[in-house]
């Protein structure tokens, strides 16, 4: 959001005389126009290339057992459920909630809004080897927090208010562990349909305080459909307790996904859409209590509760000053990528599409006449190749960073 929020200070200081802004001098009308025809031409090569990785990286997880969480339908659906999500994970959900981050790590505040009954706040980190992670803070006032859990897990209710979500089914229960699966279809406005096939289970802890993580998985009943985008990566948790001295609930979510989106667009869309999608959900909490699925739905639900093990309560506390040394590992862990294993190719292509780029932004500065629009457009331009620049080069140090410690400590 920095990014953005600077990119949109920038242009508020642009005088509002729009003619005068975009109007070029005797001779300089081409070089706007090159530069926009650069910009598409390189926004085309990082969709062509952007594409060919997402059907490589498929068919990698089609075709091997290790990329992805499968279940074996003829070895039945407990032992199938079971090692999805364990104790562990509960354990580093509970850290992760904390929001402690390494010293040289920061959050970024997004969003705070509040009104009588609801208040909101969102901050975000980007980490290094993963989608950026969303850590937030909802408050309910004259709320309690067995309505609040009935509300979060009662999918059917979320049909009805919640116009993001299409379709949503349910696909295996195994009432040992408390784990579920679904498949859910969300609409994205001008794309195609987000499909995610999700594993989820709950956990109650002291003092009415609930848990649940949510996963992505991969199911046999879910085959996948080229009407639909598969999400390949969503770890996501909450808690909900009570705030302590007034009748209010609070749920804390620690949130990752990536759904194939544009992250600075994605942080952009999230903070301006975020709030208007708390006040429905706070409208449509209010009228639960009386929604008549609660009476039928929420019994079955709650046979999938689980304790929290003892010792996790307890841990969980103790454990907290270790969480700047996972924070970096548990959420991101399955999105990671081996720097050594991107081809030469990847590279080249990169260099291809930032030479047009950077060729465009030389002819259109040599002409001397661009009028701001163009200086604009190049100044954009630039700050892509640093960025571009400056991230290839952070690759390349870490690749050597290791051997450097393990060279000093066999000194």
């Amino acid at each position: 959001m920095a990014k953005s929020g600077s990119l949109l200070s920038n242009l508020a200081r642009v005088p509002p005389d729009l003619g005068e802004f975009w109007r070029e001098c005797a001779g300089g009308g081409w070089a706007t126009t090159v530069v926009v025809f650069l910009l598409f031409a390189w926004q085309l090569l990082r969709l062509f290339f952007s594409r060919r990785r997402h059907r490589a990286a498929s068919r990698a997880l089609e075709s091997s057992p290790a990329s992805a969480t499968r279940i074996d339908s003829e070895e039945g659906s407990s032992a199938g459920l079971s090692g999805l999500i364990s104790d562990s994970d509960l354990r580093d959900l509970m850290i992760s909630l904390e929001g402690k981050l390494q010293e040289n790590e920061r959050w970024e505040d997004v969003i705070e809004k509040s009104t009588d009954l609801v208040s909101y706040k969102a901050k975000c980190f980007r980490p290094k080897d993963g989608p950026p992670k969303y850590l937030s803070v909802t408050t309910f006032k004259q709320c309690s927090t067995e309505l609040l859990r009935d509300f979060y897990m009662d999918n059917e209710y979320r049909k009805k208010w919640d116009k993001i979500l299409i379709q949503h089914e349910q696909l295996q229960v195994d009432e040992n562990s408390g784990t579920e699966i679904g498949q859910s279809i969300k609409k994205f406005p001008l794309m195609t349909p987000r499909e995610y096939i999700l594993a989820w289970r709950v956990w109650e802890g002291k003092n009415k305080t609930f848990y649940c993580i949510i996963k992505d998985c991969e199911h046999p009943l879910a085959p996948r459909q080229k009407k639909y985008v598969r999400v390949a990566f969503f770890k996501s948790g909450w808690r909900i307790k009570q705030v302590p001295g007034i009748d209010a609930c609070e749920i804390t979510m620690v949130h990752q996904e990536d759904a194939g989106l544009n992250v600075e667009m994605a942080k952009l869309a999230f903070a301006k859409g975020i709030w208007s999608y708390v006040s429905k959900m706070n409208s449509a909490l209010r009228e639960y209590s009386s929604y008549p699925s609660r009476l039928t739905m929420v019994p079955m639900l709650l046979r999938l509760i689980k304790k929290v093990p003892p010792k996790l309560e307890t841990c969980a506390e103790t454990s907290i000053q270790e969480a700047p040394e996972k924070l970096g590992t548990v959420i991101g862990r399955q999105s990671r990528v081996d720097s050594s294993q991107k081809t030469p190719s990847r590279s080249s292509k990169k260099w291809i599409a930032n030479g047009l780029l950077l060729l465009g932004g030389v002819v259109c500065l040599s002409r001397g006449r661009s009028t701001i629009g163009t200086q604009l457009a190049v100044a954009c331009i630039l700050k892509k190749l640093m960025k571009h620049r400056t991230e290839s080069c952070q690759v390349e140090s870490t690749q050597f960073r290791p051997n450097r410690r393990k060279t000093r400590r066999d000194d």
